[in-house]
């Protein structure tokens, strides 16, 4: 199953969308990780909204999306780059047991999403917060994409263990100009999306499913693919200049209490270990030859 991200227009109407949908990219995030079928639902809808903002980025960049809070789950974390490569983990306490989704994510407890976007031709990253603001993952981030492009949205995502999607729609600012009536009727017949039609049917069926009358009056431009992907390669090199940071002689006091030092990545979900020798040896690289 792949992943990918397939924006279309309504050419008439002024109403632009998109359609997520991650299958290997979503089942390689997962693996290994034993989330519980709530914390998994919650982190793949919003691994799909992700690929989705991502996919608008005009120029290199990478995008973090945080959700945080005070309750059973209290993080979603989500890190993708303008070519679509995407990494993202959870964090929750050991039992999480269905429940609505302000309750599950902290919301009245102080919960905040929080967006990062890092640009090389910035000096810092540009960072917001907004308040948890929806009962699920979709009417949270619709709230916050109103928020941010102070414009309609009506936002609906699902996930499954094999799958995780998305079907957005955004009303620009000539839509009523072309059809008062447009925006309501194309988001009412949004809304009878199943979850199953969206996880399981391509963009171009589910589209065809929902605005048939459209798409037979030639009135959707659908664009190409954009391919998702899970990137989270080894960096041995940053781990290295990591323990060259915090110097040899911590470094050798870590290893007298541990026997190794242990670094773990969790978004990775991957370790770094280093033993004395290992140690040693990075710390003679890095020493400054003898003068002769």
């Amino acid at each position: 199953m792949t992943s990918t991200v397939r924006r279309f227009l309504f050419e008439g109407l002024d109403i632009r969308g998109a359609i997520v949908h991650l299958g290997d990219a979503w089942q390689q995030m997962q693996a290994g990780r034993d989330y519980q079928p709530t914390v998994a639902q919650l982190l793949g809808e919003t691994a799909a909204v992700t690929a989705l903002i991502a996919a608008q980025l005009k120029q290199p960049g990478r995008l973090t999306l945080q959700l945080r809070g005070n309750g059973p789950i209290q993080l979603l974390v989500m890190d993708c780059n303008e070519q679509l490569q995407m990494r993202g983990m959870a964090r929750s306490n050991p039992v999480v047991l269905p429940a609505p989704v302000p309750e599950l994510l902290g919301a009245h407890q102080g919960g905040q999403l929080l967006m990062s976007l890092d640009l090389p031709t910035a000096r810092q990253p540009y960072q917001s917060y907004v308040p948890l603001v929806g009962d699920s993952i979709a009417a949270i981030f619709e709230h916050y994409l109103e928020q941010s492009e102070q414009q309609p949205s009506k936002l609906i995502a699902s996930a499954s263990p094999r799958a995780a999607a998305c079907l957005f729609l955004q009303k620009m600012p000539d839509a009523d100009k072309h059809d008062a009536d447009g925006w309501s009727r194309i988001t009412q017949l949004a809304a009878t999306v199943k979850p199953a039609e969206l996880l399981e049917l391509d963009a171009e069926t589910l589209l065809r499913r929902l605005f048939h009358e459209d798409i037979e009056a030639g009135g959707i431009r659908i664009y190409d693919a954009q391919p998702v992907v899970y990137h989270c390669p080894e960096d041995w090199d940053k781990v290295r200049d990591m323990i060259r940071g915090i110097g040899k002689a911590d470094a050798e006091t870590i290893l007298a209490e541990h026997g190794e030092i242990l670094i773990r990545d969790d978004i990775c979900n991957r370790e770094y270990r280093f033993d004395a020798a290992a140690v040693a040896a990075l710390f003679a690289e890095s020493a400054p030859e003898n003068l002769h």
